[in-house]
């Protein structure tokens, strides 16, 4: 199954350590959500937003192996969903991504989270530290 990723894990190294795959990847948009802060985090949530859409990474074909570990580090706020993307060539992928549960979104702030931003400030640094040896 492919993964659409939309936060912290469209960073390669941060993919590669908590699914412990290196799979191929290709830009990607998913239309009709929105992403959001998490108030008081370095990383973003997806919610439902008919007039949004988002640019993301789509990974190509991870293994079995990856989903287990995915899964487990997204943890209670997310929920796995199979979505239809549009990969660079507007041609449509299936994938799977995580969306925030509903009983969570009071935790996420109204504006938009920005991955150019989370590189800059730092964020990337800090959520590595905080994720560090995961699996």
């Amino acid at each position: 199954m492919n993964l659409f990723a939309y936060g912290t894990l469209m960073d390669f190294d941060t993919l590669v350590e908590v699914s412990g795959c290196r799979p191929c990847r290709k830009p990607a948009t998913l239309n009709g959500y929105s992403r959001h802060p998490v108030r008081n985090e370095v990383y973003p949530a997806l919610v439902e937003n008919t007039k949004s859409r988002v640019t993301g990474v789509l990974y190509l074909d991870l293994p079995e192996s990856a989903w287990m570990f995915l899964d487990r580090f997204e943890g209670k706020m997310y929920r796995r969903v199979s979505v239809t993307v549009q990969d660079c060539n507007n041609i449509a992928e299936p994938a799977e991504t995580y969306l925030c549960r509903p009983e969570f979104r009071h935790l996420l702030e109204n504006s938009a989270w920005s991955f150019e931003d989370f590189l800059q400030s730092g964020g990337k640094e800090i959520f590595a530290n905080e994720s560090r040896g995961f699996r």
